[in-house]
């Protein structure tokens, strides 16, 4: 699974240089499942409402229906191996998903993620989640830091030190609370990157570094 999934852009869409990483991902022998789901833009209202007050749940619902479609089409996928890998909201949809759906997806890289949603842009946050003082269990429940101790799949999280879009501490204070947890994961700094690396070597390597962490979770030797 290679989603986005927020409610700022789109994935699924008639251009082929929007499909150049999940082309690569492809060439390495995965099956590649791209799904825009509740909230994201181009569709109308009542799809882009759909998400208030609830803008993590729904969106893993959607990414888990759109798997059983594409196994229901391609009966040859393996459900018995799911990675997901995403960026930014989709690398808060990817930890979220071996958090809570670790029955579903059985390993998760996410790079540059929201996991404390009181910490990220209120001129973002409160279009969809309200006022933190008024929905505080909205923006509890769509934080990951409490379900650090569920982890029981292989989490890499990736982020850019200078990144100031989501700051490094969203990506500090999940690592923190599995570590406290007791819970192993992998964490990759990226010194001199901010929220997008642009770093040709770095991305280059970024690409080899996931692939072998995803390998080694999907594809163990004799497995």
């Amino acid at each position: 699974m290679d989603p986005y999934g927020g409610p700022a852009g789109r994935r699924v869409l008639a251009a082929l240089d929007g499909y150049v990483s999940s082309q690569w991902w492809a060439n390495q022998g995965y099956a590649v499942v791209i799904a825009d789901g509740r909230g994201t833009p181009g569709r109308d209202p009542a799809w882009d409402h759909s998400i208030h007050l609830d803008k993590g749940d729904a969106a893993l619902a959607d990414q888990i229906v759109a798997l059983h479609a594409a196994a229901e089409a391609f009966p040859d996928l393996d459900l018995r191996r799911v990675g997901i890998r995403g960026w930014s909201y989709g690398g808060y949809l990817s930890a979220l998903a071996v958090l809570r759906r670790p029955d579903v997806f059985h390993v998760a890289v996410a790079g540059a993620p929201v996991t404390d949603v009181y910490l990220y842009d209120t001129h973002y946050q409160e279009r969809f989640l309200g006022h933190p003082a008024e929905h505080a269990d909205v923006y509890d429940r769509g934080s990951l830091i409490a379900d650090a101790p569920n982890l029981s799949r292989p989490l890499m999280l990736i982020h850019g030190l200078a990144d100031d879009n989501v700051l490094p501490a969203h990506t500090l204070r999940l690592s923190a609370a599995l570590v406290a947890a007791g819970r192993p994961h992998t964490v990759l700094p990226l010194p001199a990157a901010s929220h997008m690396p642009t770093d040709t070597n770095v991305v280059a390597n970024l690409f080899a570094l996931q692939a072998e962490f995803l390998a080694r979770a999907l594809c163990p030797p004799g497995g």
